[in-house]
């Protein structure tokens, strides 16, 4: 409730999720200009304009339902293209360019949980912890530590056009990659059962429970990490004063 009593905290919880959607899907395209295929980069898309990138419904409207109805957010964006036959290493290529968007997520979430940790040490230190400026910082870079962990593990689920399925289907033997192909052509029902209908319907949030009980404990060992840092620069700032 808190980013509708505040504009200001909409404004930052979308700067999050834009930024961490385009440093996800430039990821995917950077990766794959290094295994030997360069679709994605004739296609523009290794830039971090965000126009690039963004889906009007999986980066837009499916983030801000996610975010006024609670839990994790909920995001995708335009996938990035890339043709299998120009990799070097096709199964295992093929895998490591579906990974690539969710572990730049993970890494971003750790680079938000050290600078979290400074952030929060000056703030303390000089006095501007209750500043607007301050407490903006300090909300941006909490948040972007749990978005960038609510996409992760998203964009994880096996289910097209997410990450998952496509990190699945190049280790599925030929028969397994039939029963994927039976399950990819109803995968939009499926998705639009589990993010709305279950939810809404039967108060069954399968997604909601999963990035919420395995992303609060990823974000748990991140502020873990926040604390340490916060510690650390604590004993430097007082050193230097």
């Amino acid at each position: 409730m808190r980013i509708l009593q505040n504009p200001l905290y909409l404004v930052l919880q979308i700067a999050a999720v834009v930024i961490a959607l385009v440093v996800h899907e430039l990821s995917h395209a950077v990766i794959a200009l290094a295994c030997g295929d360069a679709t994605a980069k004739d296609a523009g898309r290794i830039t971090l304009n965000p126009a690039a990138h963004l889906d009007p419904f999986g980066s837009i409207v499916l983030p801000l339902l996610s975010m006024l109805i609670g839990g994790g957010i909920l995001a995708f964006a335009k996938p990035v293209p890339y043709n299998p036959s120009n990799l070097k290493h096709h199964k295992r290529d093929e895998v490591l360019v579906a990974l690539a968007g969710p572990a730049s997520n993970l890494l971003q979430a750790v680079i938000a949980a050290a600078l979290l940790g400074i952030c929060v040490a000056f703030a303390y230190t000089f006095g501007w912890y209750n500043t607007v400026a301050g407490s903006a910082l300090i909300y941006f870079m909490t948040n972007y530590l749990v978005v960038n962990i609510s996409l992760m593990l998203f964009n994880l689920i096996p289910l097209p056009p997410l990450d998952g399925s496509a990190i699945i289907f190049p280790l599925l033997n030929k028969k397994g990659q039939a029963v994927y192909y039976d399950i990819q052509s109803k995968a939009l029902p499926i998705f639009l059962l589990a993010v709305y209908i279950l939810p809404s319907v039967l108060h069954i949030d399968l997604i909601g429970m999963y990035i919420q009980g395995v992303g609060g404990v990823v974000i748990d060992w991140l502020f873990q990490l926040t604390f340490a840092i916060q510690d650390m620069m604590y004993v430097l700032l007082m050193g230097g004063l």
